[in-house]
């Protein structure tokens, strides 16, 4: 079963997560983004080395229901693209906080997290929502 909303990560208003490791961050979207999205079948992404401001669009993923945009909750240079989630995007179904991951970003500016939800702020947020 998948953890819907792991305690260590940071999360955005848009249903991306972001895990910090040093000055480099792996991006995501949330269980509730992909499980709201249904079957994942494509996953556009940014071509390393692009740079972006905190909250700007960075791709867009496609689903049997719809397109929706990508946005980095996190500034920064792009250092990685996951190729596994291009080439096979139900990883992004299947395992959202693991392989599904999208991007990593050598971060810009990391005082960028405290524009972030922590897991229980963002459960909140869902809670909300329902």
């Amino acid at each position: 079963m998948i953890e819907q909303t792991p305690p260590d990560l940071r999360y955005s208003k848009e249903h991306e997560w972001v895990k910090m490791n040093g000055d480099e961050a792996t991006v995501g979207i949330t269980h509730f983004a992909q499980d709201s999205l249904g079957d994942v079948v494509y996953v556009d992404l940014p071509d390393t080395d692009t740079t972006f401001e905190q909250f700007a669009k960075f791709g867009e993923i496609e689903s049997v229901k719809a397109v929706s945009e990508l946005y980095t909750p996190v500034g920064g240079a792009v250092t990685e693209v996951n190729g596994d989630a291009v080439d096979n995007p139900e990883l992004v179904n299947s395992d959202p906080y693991g392989k599904g991951w999208l991007i990593r970003l050598r971060v810009a500016d990391p005082s960028d997290l405290h524009n972030l939800l922590t897991a229980e702020a963002y459960e909140a947020l869902l809670a909300e929502s329902e």
